[in-house]
């Protein structure tokens, strides 16, 4: 018989240094999960991630006190600050530009999103991100 769920939580922790403060450690307190038992799970899987970047995760707990978790790819907002070289996107897209990437710069970042971006293939995943830098104020080269 399968486990009956509690309820999920939706996090984005930092890789590699996840630990019981906010936001951690109140989210999992609430469903009365473990708190060090995530934090030292996490923090294994993630430990070959570049440190400090926001991995998306989803928590599934069950009503025994047991989670199960799983972690996705940063954000593609993090993969186009990181290629354009900028520490935030532009206050007022559209009118003033901030940053350049290049359409292969996209490409790059579209074969490492694919899995969990809503599309079938490179070119569909390409246009997500090109939107996205668009709406950044990035220009496309």
């Amino acid at each position: 018989m399968a486990k009956e769920v509690l309820g999920y939580i939706k996090l984005q922790i930092p890789a590699g240094s996840a630990n019981p403060a906010p936001p951690v450690g109140p989210a999992l307190g609430q469903k009365g999960l473990n708190i060090q038992d995530f934090c030292k799970q996490f923090n294994d899987k993630t430990k070959d991630l570049e440190k400090g970047a926001p991995i998306p995760t989803i928590i599934t707990a069950y009503k025994d006190r047991s989670f199960d978790f799983v972690t996705k790819k940063p954000p593609v907002t993090f993969y186009l600050k990181k290629a354009a070289k900028i520490k935030k996107g532009c206050q007022t897209p559209g009118r003033a530009k901030l940053g350049k990437v290049t359409m292969k710069q996209v490409e790059e970042i579209a074969k490492e999103k694919l899995e969990d971006l809503n599309a079938y293939d490179v070119d569909q995943a390409s246009k997500i991100i090109l939107g996205s830098a668009r709406s950044m104020g990035m220009e496309i080269v």
